[in-house]
């Protein structure tokens, strides 16, 4: 069931009121509406990924029982290895299988064998990546005594599929759990803010994102035919639509959250504002990048005992969590590109960074690193969007020429530039944001007189849903 669509609109009110009005029976009550709501949710696309969450719930929760249970470390060790495996080998058979076979015959097929894998054909469950790196971080913590084990199997299982959240994150860890834990009371105020965040998500996917969607695929598909300042615009473009589509969704989110009485963390921090290749990664889907900093690259980094280890471990991760994005090498290479990106980053902060910091930089200083911040991500994210390594290789090659040739180019795309609104979208999101970057989303800071106010609300509102009768997926949908 997609946040912009129709049958989320009716389905999110019902499940409200009958959320609240169970508040008044017991806890457990409240959570076992949480996982059928859920499971209604997460079973619309198809009724059998339910099979697949249902088992790494199980799975998680017992083991993470048992090793609460036992003191011996080799015991504990080899759960955790039980996890490890049950987890991983579910993401690695229903997402990875097809790569890494496929890679591998074409490997062996250079050296002049005929190699035969197995094929399965399977349909990638909806947000598998999300849920699984969920339960994982439960019972890693469980293990490091981070947390104790919870006995509540209801209140795990609702952990687990969170229906606003379950889909592309933010990734909870084991301390929202607790928040299944104890009775939630209706706060109008948490409500309203709610509300309030959703319709900011809902603009910026479907009014920003969704619109600038078509462009984007234009130049893409039809690279090989342009150049210069129309691919280096299909570029800035798609950086756009990916950051208007996936916060638009952890606005949603969390939001949606909000009006049930939960507080999701926050998973972006305004990342097109940054100022330097390392603060964009301290701002962008930080639940993601929290999790392989804490899960891969600390462990990575305490094994690498050697010169250089720390920057081993940092391309490690950036490399597995672009490998996280896709089963295509495109990803792998962008991950291993922003890990380049960032160790360069962090290289000229240290050299550098003190005699920046005694300067008094200006407001026109400070653009100019975050424009130059900008086009080189965006230049990186051709790699994210293409369909393979050669193609994007391809994109990039050109964006240098053509400059002079301007006027002449497809007057189809010229007329797609012009759409208005992309341009009094991206005026409005950036506005907002601008005005908004001390707070959480871009409609706390607004005008308190209700008649400037409530007119912004609507016009966001209808905007919105005139997008709404044909819903397109989130991009991070398929990860």
């Amino acid at each position: 069931m997609l946040f912009n669509s129709v049958e989320f609109f009716l389905f999110l009110p019902l499940a409200f009121a009958l959320y609240w009005t169970l508040a008044r029976g017991p806890l457990r009550l409240q959570n076992l509406f949480l996982i059928a709501a859920s499971y209604v949710f997460y079973g619309w696309w198809d009724w059998r990924f339910l099979l697949l969450i249902i088992a790494s719930s199980a799975v998680d929760y017992s083991i993470g029982l048992a090793i609460d249970r036992t003191r011996d470390r080799r015991t504990r060790r080899s759960l955790l290895g039980a996890s490890l495996m049950a987890n991983l080998g579910l993401l690695f058979t229903f997402k990875y299988y097809g790569f890494f076979a496929d890679s591998a015959a074409a490997a062996m097929r250079e050296l002049g064998w005929e190699p035969s894998f197995p094929t399965l054909e399977i349909i990638l469950p909806v947000g598998i990546s999300f849920y699984t790196f969920q339960t994982l971080s439960y019972t890693i913590d469980v293990y490091q005594k981070k947390t104790a084990a919870t006995r509540d199997p209801v209140a795990f299982f609702a952990f687990v599929c969170f229906f606003p959240q379950l889909v592309a994150g933010p990734i909870e860890r084991s301390g929202f759990l607790k928040q299944f834990l104890v009775r939630r009371e209706f706060d109008e105020t948490a409500a309203r803010d709610g509300c309030r965040q959703m319709l900011w998500g809902l603009f910026k996917k479907v009014v920003v994102a969704d619109s600038i969607a078509p462009h984007v695929a234009y130049v893409f598909e039809n690279h090989g035919e342009l150049q210069g300042p129309v691919l280096l615009v299909g570029a800035f473009l798609f950086s756009f639509q990916l950051y208007g589509d996936f916060s638009g969704y952890s606005d949603i989110a969390i939001g949606t959250a909000r009006l049930f009485g939960f507080s999701l963390s926050r998973n972006f921090r305004y990342p097109l504002f940054a100022t330097s290749i390392g603060d964009f990664w301290s701002r962008w889907h930080i639940s993601l990048t929290t999790w392989f900093r804490d899960y891969v690259f600390k462990p990575l980094y305490r094994a690498f005992r050697l010169p250089g280890g720390a920057a081993a471990a940092v391309m490690a991760t950036f490399a597995v969590s672009g490998l996280w994005h896709g089963a295509n090498w495109t990803f792998v290479a962008w991950g291993a590109l922003n890990g380049g990106l960032f160790l360069l980053s962090v290289v000229w902060k240290r050299r550098v960074g003190s005699a920046v910091r005694s300067r008094s930089w200006t407001g026109l200083a400070r653009a100019s690193r975050n424009a130059w911040t900008f086009i080189v991500l965006s230049l990186a994210l051709v790699l994210f969007r293409s369909e393979s390594v050669p193609a994007a290789v391809g994109y990039l090659e050109s964006v240098p020429f053509g400059w002079d040739h301007w006027p002449s180019y497809p007057a189809e795309f010229s007329k797609r530039l012009d759409d208005v609104t992309i341009v009094i979208g991206l005026i409005v999101q950036f506005g907002l944001e601008w005005l908004n970057q001390d707070f959480q989303h871009g409609l706390s800071r607004l005008p308190e007189a209700v008649f400037l106010r409530w007119p912004l609300y609507w016009l966001l509102a209808l905007a919105g849903l005139q997008y709404v009768v044909r819903p397109q997926e989130f991009i991070y949908f398929q990860f």
